[in-house]
């Protein structure tokens, strides 16, 4: 009896990628043929695209029904696309990645070989960023000082949403129903045997990146609040203290007063003081309602995705 070869899926939301995806396929047919004693599908996520992406998507399709196409109603950005792509895979394991190519299809041979050796989430770690801005890298380290800081250290530096995982993984991540999904977060808190594998990602092959600074802001604050308390404890911890600080400076100008009849130094004092404490007051106001906004999102209950088309699913 001939064993049954083991179905490995890719998940690659996509965007506006018309003038890339030819060569995103034409690399991953020769990962599939590298690792000929796997069976692959590659579940190609229409994520919206405004250009002729879908189009091509069905002529790869005609050619290769080992690429699947999952079209959504609209843009439901890179972590809504994942989601859905996850939904819709069968196989023993899933490799996320995106389809501008600068996660390196080829590297999909090293995540194989760690799965193999016992580890359920091979993770990319990014040693160099090539082609990206001074201010993209200085946002990304920014964030992973932050949320390291803010978490204890939970989160390894530079690591990449470019990853496979076993299928017990990626069936936890879908039965989980949060609305405000920060999906590398997600697949760290699941646990499981982890392992990274370092590569430097590479220039977009073509068109341009969708990952714009307000967006990625978003996503960052997004992240940094769905997995640590910190803010809020912070609130508690500067009400405290200032109010601690209020009454040191109570008592001082009380005794200024009976010492020398002046209940304070200086109109210009107490006004710098007023409004130091109303900055602090409206910023602490602001993470309360950053928080409030994700509850209120969690509340409504609203898909994650729209499927619009299936083509080999």
């Amino acid at each position: 009896m001939i064993d049954q070869k083991k179905l490995i899926s890719i998940v690659i939301p996509a965007y506006n990628e018309a003038d890339g995806i030819y060569e995103l396929a034409k690399r991953l047919q020769e990962v599939f043929e590298e690792n000929s004693s796997y069976d692959f599908e590659a579940i190609v996520v229409e994520n919206g695209s405004e250009d002729g992406t879908y189009q091509k998507l069905q002529a790869i399709n005609n050619k290769d029904p080992r690429f699947k196409i999952l079209q959504l109603a609209r843009n439901f950005r890179m972590d809504g696309g994942i989601t859905a792509g996850l939904y819709y895979a069968t196989g023993d394991a899933a490799v996320v990645m995106t389809a501008d190519l600068q996660d390196p299809p080829e590297l999909i041979t090293s995540f194989i070989k760690k799965w193999e050796e016992g580890f359920d989430n091979v993770y990319g770690v990014v040693t160099k960023r090539q082609g990206t801005n001074i201010i993209r890298k200085m946002n990304s380290q920014i964030f992973y000082w932050l949320i390291n800081k803010m978490t204890a250290g939970s989160f390894p530096k530079n690591v990449s949403d470019f990853r496979l995982v076993d299928k017990k993984v990626y069936q936890t991540i879908n039965a989980m129903k949060e609305r405000n999904r920060f999906l590398r977060g997600m697949f760290y808190w699941v646990g499981f045997k982890s392992a990274g594998v370092e590569f430097e990602r590479t220039p977009r092959f073509a068109g341009e990146s969708k990952a714009h600074t307000l967006k990625v802001l978003e996503l960052a604050i997004k992240g940094m609040l769905a997995y640590s308390l910190l803010p809020l404890r912070l609130i508690t911890f500067f009400g405290i203290s200032l109010s601690i600080l209020a009454f040191i400076v109570l008592i001082f100008i009380v005794i200024q007063f009976i010492l020398y009849g002046v209940p304070f130094p200086g109109y210009g004092t107490l006004m710098t003081i007023v409004l130091l404490l109303f900055g602090f007051l409206f910023v602490m106001l602001g993470i309360v309602s950053e928080y409030i906004g994700l509850i209120y999102e969690e509340v409504k209950q609203r898909p994650n995705y729209i499927v619009k088309k299936t083509v080999g699913l």
